[in-house]
């Protein structure tokens, strides 16, 4: 077999494994906002709390064949489920693709998991929760020893270049910012370094903004109005972690600047 098809093979795999992740993490973040168990119990349909069944609880595939709707009351299944299983195929497979079959690969691993639990919980309940911040640190110390290419300086700067700013907006401007947010981008900023830390936060203002004015425009929302911003944040985090080097190249690049 050659490099080429082994590949193929493990970044489908990996996509489905990805896939399956994200959505028992939305069931996880959905459970919690309802105070209910994510161990016992089948999963539901929220609308009419009809038991589902295995084939009707496969990531993408169902949602698609089922044309988005419950088989039992037609009801709409939210397109969150499909584009959470999607964005959990793509971050494993491409952290596949990135690191190969590496410590690093693991920690990415690692990462996305708690990323995934944290955006989708505080796009639920708009709340970061500290034990899933601390799960991070362990990932972030690893980082150190696998990534030695992303200095201590950089990684002790990067704990302060976002994070102090929040913190500091927070002070100055009642709720600007939550404790949630600043202590997951400290540990990011360990994570990542003080440049692709950086870059994490500007995807997530840029993604976050984006959305912000979408519904405004479509007067969804009110000017003013509080949205989580830890889905965001997660997003440009694994972004960053996977392809940040090379986005960071390109872009400084353009101005013929190099890292």
């Amino acid at each position: 077999m050659n490099q080429i098809a082994f590949n193929i093979i493990f970044i489908t795999l990996f996509a489905v494994f990805g896939a399956c992740i994200a959505s028992f993490a939305n069931v996880v973040a959905l459970r919690i906002a309802k105070e209910e168990s994510f161990i016992k119990g089948r999963s539901r349909c929220p609308s009419c709390g009809g038991t589902l069944r295995w084939f009707e609880l496969l990531p993408v595939i169902s949602w698609l064949i089922q044309k988005w709707s419950c088989r039992k009351c037609d009801a709409t299944i939210s397109p969150r489920y499909l584009i959470v299983e999607i964005l959990g195929a793509l971050a494993l497979s491409f952290s596949f693709l990135r690191y190969g079959f590496s410590w690093s690969f693991l920690i990415a691993f690692g990462v996305m998991v708690i990323l995934l639990l944290i955006g989708l919980i505080d796009f639920t309940i708009m709340e970061i929760p500290d034990i899933l911040v601390l799960a991070l640190l362990p990932l972030a110390i690893g980082a150190i020893f696998a990534q030695p290419g992303i200095t201590l300086v950089s990684r002790a700067i990067g704990l302060l270049v976002i994070s102090l700013p929040m913190f500091i907006l927070a002070m100055i401007i009642k709720g600007s910012f939550g404790g949630g947010d600043i202590k997951f981008m400290a540990v990011i900023g360990l994570l990542l370094g003080w440049q692709n830390t950086l870059l994490a936060f500007f995807v997530a203002v840029v993604i976050a903004g984006t959305y912000a004015l979408i519904l405004i425009i479509q007067k969804k929302v009110k000017k003013g109005a509080q949205m989580a911003f830890g889905p965001y944040l997660c997003f440009g985090a694994m972004t960053a972690f996977i392809y940040g080097k090379e986005i960071l190249t390109w872009y400084l690049g353009l101005f013929g600047l190099y890292l």
